[in-house]
């Protein structure tokens, strides 16, 4: 069936975190999830299993397994046993809990920043130091790694790497060959790695995902991999979310880690994700065109109407990284676009060393509140004079 990604949906009325956040003047362009109807087949199960009325305490679907591991397969041709997967409700329980699995207090753990917000929550919530290494920004917006700081930020009590990948919020999609040599430096200094893909999924152009895990059988020995239907098919407030780890002895430290802490994933998130994997793949097809255009037309929008403000271009992800520092903004550019604007995106400041200076812009939303945000930001940067 074709999906109407034009169509405006109040959001206002559903208890989102995203859009009750701020004043209703304010139009938000910040929490990453969309702004669109969720698959057909995903809101059909849901409906069933509503229909049925009880809703005592689940488990997996007996399918879900399966579906998850011909699509690992399918999709990357990497081959896992069912028995190395590990169902959690959410991603970020996943790299909070694989911290605690493999590291102590005290120990270190290793990020590439700017980096998603709650990640670098994690060294605080587990005791640890975090060891940060800042990705370097290149004339025309696009990230790379530098090899010998990456290797630097290293200490003798680093225990844990946490790769996100695709990368949040500077949207690089990592090459086979970057992430080889981050999975060398990991495996000679005896670092897991612990790789968020949640945007795995959400992939433009000719680049391609690539679980770091599926490079080389010892690489996948010493990762922890974590994904989620929830950016891929919306369904995020559903929380379901599946660790991939083949290592026998890591996967019983991270499940005896949530033990009494951590909640099974519930009925509707097992439910919403089996729909998802199992018959979600024509509107993913359909949706990727729609953000890809989005992505696009904001790049345009900047280039043209934002004086000063400049972005890379997004390999994956629906998240545009705008960096403000030349555009004249007094003060904090999150809050100039909030108050001038009225239009909400995410502070660059909180996404750790390299983020000052930078907003977060989620372009997952139709294309006519994407072009009033972005209006609404044009004048108030012209209004600066």
């Amino acid at each position: 069936m074709a999906y109407n990604f034009d169509q405006i949906i109040d959001r206002r009325r559903s208890d989102s975190v995203k859009w009750c956040r701020y004043d209703e003047d304010v139009l938000p362009l910040w929490v990453a999830d969309m702004d669109f109807v969720s698959p057909e087949p995903v809101i059909r199960a849901l409906r069933e299993r509503v229909d049925h009325g009880v809703f005592g305490y689940g488990t997996e679907p007996p399918a879900l397994r399966k579906v998850v591991v011909e699509q690992l397969e399918q999709l990357y041709g990497w081959q896992v046993f069912p028995e190395a997967l590990l169902f959690l409700p959410g991603v970020a329980r996943g790299f909070n809990l694989a911290c605690r699995a493999v590291a102590s207090p005290g120990d270190g753990m290793l990020v590439q920043t700017p980096i998603y917000p709650p990640i670098l929550r994690v060294p605080a919530n587990a005791g640890l130091t975090c060891d940060e290494m800042e990705l370097t920004r290149q004339p025309d917006g696009q990230y790379s790694i530098d090899f010998d700081a990456f290797e630097a930020a290293i200490t003798g009590r680093t225990r844990v790497f946490v790769l996100c990948n695709p990368h949040n919020p500077v949207g690089r999609v990592f090459r086979r060959d970057e992430l080889e040599r981050m999975a060398e430096v990991c495996l000679r200094h005896g670092i897991v790695i612990c790789s968020d893909e949640i945007h795995c999924d959400l992939v433009f152009g000719d680049s391609r995902h690539l679980p770091i895990a599926s490079l080389d059988p010892e690489i996948g020995q010493q990762t922890i991999t974590l994904m989620a239907p929830s950016k891929t098919y919306n369904i995020a407030g559903l929380k379901c979310s599946v660790a991939i780890v083949e290592n026998a002895e890591l996967w019983e430290k991270i499940n005896a880690a949530k033990a009494d802490l951590v909640p099974g994933v519930s009925i509707m998130g097992y439910v919403a994700a089996l729909a998802a994997y199992r018959d979600g793949g024509p509107w993913l097809q359909e949706v990727l065109r729609y953000l890809e255009a989005n992505r696009d037309f904001v790049l345009e929008f900047v280039d043209a109407h934002l004086p000063g403000i400049t972005a890379g271009k997004p390999e994956g992800t629906y998240l545009a990284w705008l960096d403000c520092r030349q555009s004249g903004i007094p003060g904090n550019p999150h809050e100039f676009f909030l108050e001038k604007a009225r239009v909400a995106v995410n502070d660059g400041q909180t996404f750790g060393r390299g983020g000052e200076g930078f907003v977060r812009l989620n372009f997952a939303c139709p294309r006519a509140a994407l072009a009033e945000a972005l209006d609404r930001m044009k004048e108030a940067l012209a209004a600066l004079g």
